[in-house]
């Protein structure tokens, strides 16, 4: 196996990590965004206000985007072991 091919799917492997991660990451981005800006307007500081909304909406994500999360990776690792026997050959 070349330090080419190696590369490749090191490379799809990150891309496949950022693209599947990217929605429950953003989404409890957004919600701890919106909690912190509710605290600061309101004045409280109750730590567990910061944290569960943040734990519903990760939860929430999943949920929706759980289907497609799977089918994304399971396309990668489809791909990837259609390569196995180019892998062992070069």
């Amino acid at each position: 196996m070349s330090q080419e091919n190696v590369m490749v799917v090191m490379q799809n492997a990150i891309w496949t990590v950022i693209i599947v991660g990217a929605p429950p990451l953003l989404l409890g981005l957004v919600v701890g965004l919106a909690v912190s800006l509710f605290q600061t307007i309101t004045s409280i500081q109750e730590a567990t206000l910061a944290f569960v909304p943040k734990i519903l909406a990760v939860f929430l994500s999943l949920i929706i985007f759980g289907n497609w999360m799977i089918n994304h990776l399971t396309t990668f690792v489809h791909a990837l072991f259609e390569q196995i026997p180019y892998f062992i050959i070069t």
